[in-house]
């Protein structure tokens, strides 16, 4: 019996690496199911093929975005990665502004913080090339999760 999906991936924006200089990157936040199928897997290195463009925080939220990557593994099997890409808030912040840091107290006007955006994305793994299926799944998922930001997706 086959599978419509083997997994369904959550990646985000590696904040610990991009902090301590390592470059940019994605991470798996979550992953499901969480053991390998018997005869089917995970592959390795997906967050590598979730953003085209690289991992970068921007200052202009953007839509979201599907496409499909497909990898073959070393049988010569396509395994398809349905993606769905789209940014969230994050806040940095407060970033001083001059270097006067002899001076305990801060004045309110020196600090500021900025607003940028970071890439999420969700992805179906498959060896099932049901396209616009996906598409759809993965857009309801989307939906369910902006509708009630009160819910972590992970």
């Amino acid at each position: 019996m086959s599978r419509l999906a083997d997994y369904f991936v959550v990646v985000g924006y590696d904040h610990e690496k991009n902090r301590s200089g390592q470059g940019t990157g994605g991470r798996i936040i979550q992953r499901f199911p969480e053991k390998d199928w018997p005869h089917c897997p995970f592959t390795l290195g997906i967050e590598l093929f979730c953003q085209p463009h690289g991992w970068h925080l921007t200052t202009v939220k953007k839509q979201p975005t599907f496409y499909v990557s497909v990898l073959t593994d070393i049988d010569a099997d396509r395994h398809y990665l349905a993606c769905l890409t789209f940014t969230e808030d994050v806040v940095v912040s407060p970033n001083k502004v001059d270097d006067d840091e002899d001076s305990g107290e801060q004045d309110p006007a020196l600090v500021r913080s900025a607003k940028l955006y970071a890439p999420k994305c969700l992805v179906l793994v498959s060896k099932l090339d049901t396209f616009e299926t996906f598409r759809h799944c993965l857009g309801l998922i989307y939906t369910v999760y902006i509708d009630n930001m009160n819910v972590e997706l992970e």
